[in-house]
């Protein structure tokens, strides 16, 4: 059942306030309030997001879930085609849309996630990548670097250990994990539209079956997903798409 749904939204005083990246920190801020509200009443925060840039609210709530005002260790699921993890120095496009998992670990505009709540930032033990398979090349020299475990696509199709095995791994360092899929992970076939679309990617079933997986873990406590192309989608297909992963999170959950 859907016990709560909500719209994290600037007062109309943040509106008017100078900088964009401010108001989007500003924005995660009171993203995190209410998926820390939700975590604490034990319901699962399910976080529809424009693009992945609300990644650190998402991640902020769960910091601020637990029974103290102590920052909580969270561990990140990272389920993109992207790596998300260039700064400005080695980005290709300059896109901030690139950064969440860079920012949000440390490593660069550090007012956003500052501003955000998500203090202290992530160590990158915390993050595990699932289906990163279109990278630009400084960026996937920083991934190598900081050696962040990657579960492949072929893992995800064959339903491989590799995946027990990571959320064996951040359920041991970490209090809670928050599993986030940007839409893009997929095959295009099941997610017509998609603004940044990489082949050889995942069926929703596929993923869905991955995801019950990963939410058959109690420390699983919150879901998010970005970058649904609404605009692009008359025929509703990527929306079954979405509607398939959610359903393999219900049902991880309830196997529980």
């Amino acid at each position: 059942d859907i016990m709560d749904s909500r719209e994290a939204k600037l007062t109309a005083e943040e509106g008017k306030t100078y900088g964009a990246r401010y108001r989007l920190g500003l924005a995660n801020n009171h993203l995190a309030d209410i998926v820390a509200e939700q975590i604490k009443g034990d319901v699962l925060p399910i976080g529809l997001m424009a693009n992945c840039n609300g990644l650190m609210g998402m991640l902020a709530g769960h910091q601020r879930s637990g029974p103290t005002k102590k920052p909580l260790r969270v561990g990140l699921v990272w389920i993109d085609a992207h790596g998300d993890f260039n700064t400005p120095e080695t980005s290709l496009s300059g896109m901030m849309g690139g950064m969440p998992v860079a920012i949000s670990t440390g490593h660069c505009l550090h007012h956003i996630r500052r501003t955000s709540g998500l203090e202290p930032p992530l160590p990158t033990k915390y993050v595990t990548m699932v289906g990163v398979r279109d990278t630009d090349p400084m960026e996937q020299y920083r991934i190598d670097s900081f050696d962040i475990p990657q579960i492949t696509v072929d893992d995800i199709k064959r339903l491989s250990q590799a995946i027990d095995m990571e959320m064996d791994r951040l359920s041991r360092i970490t209090d809670v994990i928050y599993v986030h899929v940007d839409m893009d992970i997929l095959d295009p076939e099941d997610i017509p539209g998609a603004g940044l679309p990489v082949a050889n990617g995942p069926t929703a079933d596929e993923l869905g079956e991955a995801l019950s997986v990963m939410f058959e873990y109690s420390s699983a406590k919150g879901f998010g997903i970005a970058s649904y192309p609404w605009r692009r989608d008359p025929e509703r297909k990527s929306l079954k798409s979405v509607y398939r992963l959610v359903e393999g999170v219900i049902e991880g959950i309830k196997n529980r």
